[in-house]
């Protein structure tokens, strides 16, 4: 056993505690990216954001031609024009040879054009709700990266400053061993303890690129820091449950099934007879004067039991089943919010024990057996391993502190409503 002056073991373990104590207080502040900033820049530079902007314009734009009349028909030709007998090939010699033009018009029957227009109407709220979902996600993946950027540049800036502290470790064993007060096996109790902190250290830095480069997919930043506070996020069950059916997912399937019943529409209006109107001006040989036509052509849905009806059924069940789709969404959105909010409450309570109990009884665990080193009753080793223990309660706490905030940021983002 290292017998090594008491002073000097107080002062080491004092300044370890005093390190980890430091580093659980003082977040980390190493860039400039706030949380708000963080998820505001990712809403303004997300690709697929844009996207789904360009996509919501495209079926705003699509809509104006929805439910107008089609463009109309020039039509140009030249009729009863002779190839055989006496008059063949002459444009003159036969009164009903004519070069024609003229232009039609047709007009759909007027529950087709609002069918149309009601369908082009449910395809921008699909477009939008899209928009919202999309936007969304961004904020969700954006929110956690920051999170988990956070909380891993601070646990890994603990692991530093316990690293750091092992330093007035390593003098004071070494200075033992000059003196021969001290066994040669222990020389190696620093170096042992700094090669498992190194692998902690390893997996920690790990999480942190990986956390950096989520975000800089989002944010654009090419090197983003996480700094400032943690989002304070209210997570009120009572008002996330009555909030459920304006979610974007919900609010995407009743676009859909709003197209389909647009669709329906559709097929009941093929039922009635559009129309086309024509006019024609024929130009003669002027020994026989001109002549003019004007027409009106009417469709006939003489057999709507082989054909349109068939659509319409098909169309209804189509709305019917997107109906039960919505059902289905909204009970597994449901169950969705209240396994999280079980996570969370599980979540917080776990992060109550350890700051309220296992902390407490860590540090004052440190203590006793500093102390006990003191009196001489403990050898080196099992007090530097209690205090280790201090510090794998404070990272664990860290931990269980990130829990709670991954779970805030995920509730209200995903089950909050979408505000303006």
């Amino acid at each position: 056993m290292i017998m090594m002056p008491r002073r000097a073991v107080r002062r080491l373990l004092l300044s370890i505690g005093a390190t980890l104590a430091s580093a659980w207080a003082v977040p980390v502040s190493a860039g400039p990216l706030t949380y708000e900033q963080a998820v505001r820049l990712a809403a303004a530079n997300a690709p697929s954001l844009k996207a789904r902007a360009a996509a919501t314009a495209g079926a705003r734009s699509s809509a104006v031609a929805a439910d107008r009349l089609p463009d109309p028909t020039l039509d140009l030709g030249l009729q009863n024009f002779p190839v055989s007998g006496p008059n063949a090939g002459s444009f003159t010699r036969d009164d009903f040879t004519m070069a024609t033009i003229g232009f039609s018009q047709t007009f759909p029957n007027l529950a087709k054009r609002h069918a149309r227009a009601a369908r082009a109407a449910a395809d921008i709220g699909i477009a939008e709700a899209g928009e919202l979902i999309e936007g969304r996600n961004v904020r969700l993946e954006t929110a956690l990266a920051w999170v988990d950027l956070y909380y891993g540049e601070r646990r890994l800036r603990q692991l530093d400053l316990l690293d750091a502290s092992l330093d007035d470790l390593q003098k004071t064993v070494t200075a033992r061993l000059a003196s021969g007060s001290a066994r040669p096996s222990q020389a190696l109790e620093p170096d042992q303890l700094r090669a498992a902190i190194a692998d902690r250290r390893a997996e920690m830095a790990a999480v942190v690129a990986q956390a950096r480069a989520r975000l800089a997919r989002y944010t654009g930043d090419p090197d983003p820091q996480a700094t400032g506070d943690p989002p304070m996020l209210d997570v009120d069950p009572i008002r996330l449950r009555a909030e459920i059916d304006a979610l974007p997912a919900l609010r995407a399937q009743d676009a859909r099934i709003a197209v389909a019943e647009a669709d329906v529409r559709l097929a009941r209006a093929d039922k009635r007879p559009d129309w086309k109107v024509g006019v024609t001006y024929g130009r003669r040989d002027p020994m026989y004067g001109d002549m003019a036509s004007v027409g009106v052509s009417i469709d006939l849905p003489l057999f709507a039991g082989k054909r349109q009806n068939p659509r319409i059924a098909a169309s209804e069940s189509l709305a019917q089943g997107g109906r039960f789709d919505r059902e289905a969404i909204r009970r597994e959105l449901v169950a969705q919010l209240d396994a999280d909010l079980a996570d969370h409450a599980m979540h917080l309570s776990r992060l109550r024990n350890a700051r309220e109990t296992l902390v407490p009884l860590a540090r004052h665990r440190a203590e006793l057996d500093r102390d006990s080193y003191g009196a001489g009753k403990l050898d080196l080793g099992a007090a530097l391993l209690t205090t280790l223990g201090l510090a794998e309660a404070e990272v664990e706490a860290l931990n269980r502190e990130a829990d709670v905030a991954r779970d805030a940021v995920r509730i209200t983002i995903t089950y909050g409503e979408e505000r303006p």
